[in-house]
Protein backbone atom coordinates (compact mmCIF):
# COMPACT_ATOMS: atom_id res chain seq x y z
CA UNK A 1 0.00 0.00 0.00
CA UNK A 2 1.39 3.47 -0.85
CA UNK A 3 2.27 5.61 2.13
CA UNK A 4 3.70 8.94 3.20
CA UNK A 5 6.53 9.55 5.68
CA UNK A 6 5.77 12.84 7.44
CA UNK A 7 8.77 14.82 8.67
CA UNK A 8 9.26 18.20 10.33
CA UNK A 9 12.57 19.56 9.05
CA UNK A 10 14.85 16.49 9.43
CA UNK A 11 12.81 14.87 12.21
CA UNK A 12 10.49 11.95 11.38
CA UNK A 13 6.97 12.31 12.85
CA UNK A 14 4.82 9.44 11.59
CA UNK A 15 3.84 7.17 8.72
CA UNK A 16 0.54 7.74 6.90
CA UNK A 17 -1.05 4.96 4.82
CA UNK A 18 -2.80 6.12 1.67
CA UNK A 19 -5.76 3.84 2.31
CA UNK A 20 -8.53 5.91 0.71
CA UNK A 21 -8.91 7.65 -2.68
CA UNK A 22 -8.03 11.20 -1.59
CA UNK A 23 -6.56 13.21 1.28
CA UNK A 24 -6.53 16.91 2.14
CA UNK A 25 -3.52 18.49 3.84
CA UNK A 26 -3.49 21.80 5.70
CA UNK A 27 -3.46 23.75 8.95
CA UNK A 28 -7.15 23.37 9.85
CA UNK A 29 -8.14 20.34 11.96
CA UNK A 30 -10.77 19.17 9.44
CA UNK A 31 -7.99 18.04 7.04
CA UNK A 32 -7.14 14.36 6.69
CA UNK A 33 -3.51 15.30 7.43
CA UNK A 34 -3.48 18.40 9.69
CA UNK A 35 -0.19 20.32 9.96
CA UNK A 36 -0.37 22.73 12.90
CA UNK A 37 1.86 25.55 11.65
CA UNK A 38 0.94 29.18 10.92
CA UNK A 39 2.76 29.19 7.56
CA UNK A 40 0.68 26.25 6.26
CA UNK A 41 -2.58 27.32 4.59
CA UNK A 42 -5.90 26.20 6.06
CA UNK A 43 -6.43 23.81 3.14
CA UNK A 44 -2.99 23.74 1.56
CA UNK A 45 -3.11 20.89 -0.96
CA UNK A 46 -4.78 17.58 -1.71
CA UNK A 47 -3.60 14.13 -2.78
CA UNK A 48 -5.65 11.71 -4.85
CA UNK A 49 -5.25 8.52 -6.86
CA UNK A 50 -6.15 8.35 -10.56
CA UNK A 51 -5.29 5.61 -13.03
CA UNK A 52 -2.88 3.92 -10.65
CA UNK A 53 -0.89 7.11 -10.00
CA UNK A 54 -1.02 9.34 -6.94
CA UNK A 55 -1.15 13.09 -7.58
CA UNK A 56 -0.61 16.13 -5.38
CA UNK A 57 -2.48 19.35 -6.24
CA UNK A 58 -2.03 22.77 -4.67
CA UNK A 59 -5.21 24.44 -3.35
CA UNK A 60 -4.20 28.07 -3.92
CA UNK A 61 -1.96 27.99 -0.85
CA UNK A 62 -0.12 31.11 0.30
CA UNK A 63 3.36 29.60 0.41
CA UNK A 64 3.03 27.01 -2.33
CA UNK A 65 3.42 23.25 -2.72
CA UNK A 66 6.77 21.88 -3.85
CA UNK A 67 7.75 18.45 -5.17
CA UNK A 68 11.46 17.65 -4.95
CA UNK A 69 12.14 21.35 -4.41
CA UNK A 70 10.18 22.56 -7.45
CA UNK A 71 7.00 24.59 -7.02
CA UNK A 72 4.03 22.86 -8.61
CA UNK A 73 0.29 23.24 -9.06
CA UNK A 74 -0.24 19.55 -9.83
CA UNK A 75 2.18 16.65 -10.17
CA UNK A 76 2.15 12.85 -10.39
CA UNK A 77 4.28 11.15 -7.77
CA UNK A 78 6.97 8.50 -8.13
CA UNK A 79 8.46 6.39 -5.39
CA UNK A 80 10.79 8.52 -3.27
CA UNK A 81 9.37 11.89 -4.34
CA UNK A 82 9.19 14.49 -1.56
CA UNK A 83 6.34 16.97 -1.12
CA UNK A 84 7.50 20.10 0.72
CA UNK A 85 5.05 22.32 2.61
CA UNK A 86 6.98 25.07 4.42
CA UNK A 87 8.98 23.19 7.13
CA UNK A 88 7.13 19.90 6.63
CA UNK A 89 7.96 17.22 4.09
CA UNK A 90 6.04 14.12 3.04
CA UNK A 91 8.05 11.37 1.36
CA UNK A 92 5.95 9.21 -0.98
CA UNK A 93 6.73 5.47 -0.91
CA UNK A 94 5.00 2.54 -2.60
CA UNK A 95 4.80 -1.12 -1.56
CA UNK A 96 7.81 -2.15 -3.62
CA UNK A 97 10.23 0.09 -1.76
CA UNK A 98 11.52 -0.01 1.79
CA UNK A 99 10.37 2.89 3.97
CA UNK A 100 12.79 5.72 3.51
CA UNK A 101 12.20 7.69 6.66
CA UNK A 102 10.55 5.33 9.12
CA UNK A 103 13.49 5.29 11.48
CA UNK A 104 16.06 7.79 12.56
CA UNK A 105 19.51 7.38 11.12
CA UNK A 106 22.09 5.98 13.57
CA UNK A 107 24.32 8.45 15.29
CA UNK A 108 27.57 9.07 13.41
CA UNK A 109 30.70 8.77 15.55
CA UNK A 110 31.07 12.50 16.15
CA UNK A 111 27.59 12.72 17.72
CA UNK A 112 28.77 10.74 20.67
CA UNK A 113 30.88 13.77 21.66
CA UNK A 114 27.72 15.82 22.21
CA UNK A 115 27.24 16.29 25.98
CA UNK A 116 24.09 14.58 27.23
CA UNK A 117 21.27 17.07 27.62
CA UNK A 118 18.25 16.97 29.87
CA UNK A 119 15.06 18.78 30.77
CA UNK A 120 13.95 19.71 34.28
CA UNK A 121 10.29 20.55 34.89
CA UNK A 122 10.21 23.80 36.84
CA UNK A 123 6.44 24.33 37.03
CA UNK A 124 3.14 22.55 36.29
CA UNK A 125 4.31 19.05 35.28
CA UNK A 126 1.93 16.99 33.14
CA UNK A 127 2.69 13.79 35.09
CA UNK A 128 4.83 12.56 37.98
CA UNK A 129 8.15 12.96 36.14
CA UNK A 130 10.24 16.05 36.74
CA UNK A 131 13.31 15.27 34.62
CA UNK A 132 13.87 13.87 31.10
CA UNK A 133 17.07 12.73 29.37
CA UNK A 134 17.54 13.90 25.77
CA UNK A 135 19.13 10.75 24.33
CA UNK A 136 17.22 10.53 21.02
CA UNK A 137 17.97 12.38 17.79
CA UNK A 138 14.47 13.87 18.01
CA UNK A 139 12.49 14.38 21.23
CA UNK A 140 8.89 15.58 20.81
CA UNK A 141 7.03 17.68 23.37
CA UNK A 142 3.25 17.41 23.14
CA UNK A 143 0.04 15.77 24.24
CA UNK A 144 -0.08 12.85 21.79
CA UNK A 145 1.34 9.34 22.24
CA UNK A 146 4.19 10.28 19.88
CA UNK A 147 5.52 12.83 22.39
CA UNK A 148 8.24 11.67 24.79
CA UNK A 149 7.81 14.76 26.98
CA UNK A 150 4.25 15.79 27.95
CA UNK A 151 3.10 19.28 28.80
CA UNK A 152 0.05 20.69 30.57
CA UNK A 153 -2.06 22.92 28.34
CA UNK A 154 -3.05 26.29 29.69
CA UNK A 155 -6.37 28.10 29.57
CA UNK A 156 -9.83 27.25 30.80
CA UNK A 157 -10.47 24.47 28.28
CA UNK A 158 -6.98 22.98 28.23
CA UNK A 159 -6.39 23.37 24.49
CA UNK A 160 -3.05 23.15 22.74
CA UNK A 161 -1.33 21.32 19.87
CA UNK A 162 -0.81 17.57 19.94
CA UNK A 163 2.85 18.16 19.01
CA UNK A 164 4.15 21.58 20.02
CA UNK A 165 7.95 21.31 19.86
CA UNK A 166 10.74 18.97 18.83
CA UNK A 167 14.26 18.99 20.27
CA UNK A 168 16.85 17.75 17.78
CA UNK A 169 20.33 16.61 18.79
CA UNK A 170 23.14 17.61 16.44
CA UNK A 171 26.96 17.39 16.75
CA UNK A 172 27.12 21.03 17.80
CA UNK A 173 24.33 20.81 20.40
CA UNK A 174 20.57 20.76 20.89
CA UNK A 175 18.04 22.74 18.86
CA UNK A 176 14.52 23.69 19.94
CA UNK A 177 12.15 23.66 16.94
CA UNK A 178 8.58 25.03 17.07
CA UNK A 179 6.02 22.84 15.33
CA UNK A 180 3.24 25.21 16.41
CA UNK A 181 4.97 28.55 15.89
CA UNK A 182 4.46 31.13 18.64
CA UNK A 183 2.75 28.71 21.03
CA UNK A 184 5.81 28.19 23.24
CA UNK A 185 8.02 30.80 24.88
CA UNK A 186 11.82 30.59 24.98
CA UNK A 187 13.59 32.60 27.70
CA UNK A 188 10.37 34.60 28.02
CA UNK A 189 9.89 35.39 24.31
CA UNK A 190 7.52 33.75 21.77
CA UNK A 191 9.31 30.95 19.91
CA UNK A 192 8.81 31.40 16.16
CA UNK A 193 11.94 29.75 14.73
CA UNK A 194 14.59 27.16 15.52
CA UNK A 195 17.07 28.12 18.25
CA UNK A 196 20.17 26.42 19.64
CA UNK A 197 19.75 25.98 23.39
CA UNK A 198 22.33 26.93 25.98
CA UNK A 199 22.83 25.46 29.43
CA UNK A 200 20.17 26.74 31.87
CA UNK A 201 17.89 28.18 29.17
CA UNK A 202 14.18 27.95 29.99
CA UNK A 203 11.06 27.56 27.87
CA UNK A 204 7.32 27.30 28.46
CA UNK A 205 4.81 25.08 26.66
CA UNK A 206 1.22 25.69 27.67
CA UNK A 207 1.45 26.12 31.44
CA UNK A 208 4.49 23.82 31.87
CA UNK A 209 7.90 25.43 32.32
CA UNK A 210 11.14 23.58 31.51
CA UNK A 211 14.84 24.17 32.07
CA UNK A 212 17.40 22.80 29.60
CA UNK A 213 20.71 21.66 31.05
CA UNK A 214 23.85 19.81 30.02
CA UNK A 215 24.93 16.96 32.23
CA UNK A 216 28.46 17.21 33.55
Amino acid sequence: MPKLMLKFEAAFIREIKLDKPSFTIGRKPDNDIPLDNAAVSGHHCKMYESGGTWYVEDLNSTNGTFVNGKKTLKAGLKNGDTINLVKFSLVYADDSAAPQAAAEQPLPPQRQKTPLGGLEVLANPADARNEFDLTALSTYIGKSAQAAVPYKAGGLFGGGPELALVITMRPEGYYLNPIKEGYAKYNGNPLTEKVMMKDDDTFEVGSTRFRFFLKK
